[in-house]
């Protein structure tokens, strides 16, 4: 699989769709089958790392003066 880091979180999943969509037939020849698998494992490893780099980034908030500082959620007790 050429270029995968280069694909957006968005055509890696469609990608990954794709793969399932092939695997799920079962009619794809086991070299085919183990192929497709590990473009998925590949792809898979792709969204998961770009959505923990996102969650990072949502953890953080910009304070008045540009500086990032922890976003903490505070709940009403009740």
């Amino acid at each position: 699989m050429d270029n995968i880091k280069e694909l957006s979180f968005e055509e890696a999943m469609e990608q990954l769709e794709k793969i399932i969509e092939k695997l799920e037939e079962g009619d794809v020849p086991l070299e085919k089958a183990i192929s497709y698998y590990q473009d998925g494992m590949l792809l898979s490893k792709l969204c998961n790392d770009k959505l923990s780099h996102i969650q990072d980034k949502m953890v953080q908030i910009m304070n008045e003066q540009g500086e990032l500082v922890p976003f903490d959620i505070q709940e009403d007790e009740k």
